[in-house]
């Protein structure tokens, strides 16, 4: 006995005509590539979330990373403030485009004026703190420093005004 398929012997038998097993053929076509279509759009969803959560991810570890500098720069500053205490002496520096001011003492505003000491930000006020731990901070987070650096003054050979030194201690 030979082996028929089962389209064959359905057919041998009169159950079905050649109309209907060329329908069914075109439909079960149509079905596996309904399914592979299907399949397709499934692994692409697939791989549109998963660039999704990486680019989530990602974004977190940038938000986590951030905070994490803030706190350092926060510490750094808090553990090195160098108390100015109650001094006397207000001295003025610019913050961005505004003229700020600090009550200092006169050892505090020496260091400053020769750059050995800086400004920082800390919350609503400043701090101030050695320039090596300002540096520092400057790596981490170029906006919580105050620029205090002291330019090297470049004389000009005709300059008129040469001969008249500026006081390091001027009140401005």
């Amino acid at each position: 006995m030979s082996k028929l398929s089962l389209q064959e012997q359905m057919l041998k038998a009169g159950l079905v005509n050649e109309k209907k097993l060329k329908k069914a053929k075109k439909g079960s076509k149509k079905s596996r590539v309904q399914a592979r279509e299907a399949k397709a759009a499934v692994e692409e969803n697939k791989a549109a979330q998963k660039e999704r959560d990486q680019a989530l991810n990602k974004q977190r570890d940038e938000e986590k990373l951030s905070k994490e500098i803030k706190a350092q720069v926060k510490q750094l500053i808090t553990l090195n403030t160098i108390e100015h205490g109650n001094g006397d002496i207000k001295y003025n520096f610019t913050d961005g485009t505004l003229v700020k001011s600090i009550y200092v003492t006169q050892e505090a505003r020496d260091q400053l004026s020769k750059g050995q000491l800086s400004i920082a930000r800390l919350e609503e006020g400043y701090s101030v703190i050695p320039t090596i731990v300002a540096k520092k901070i400057a790596e981490r987070d170029q906006e919580t420093i105050i620029e205090n650096d002291v330019k090297e003054e470049v004389v000009e050979e005709d300059d008129p005004y040469a001969q008249y030194v500026v006081p390091d201690d001027l009140m401005w």
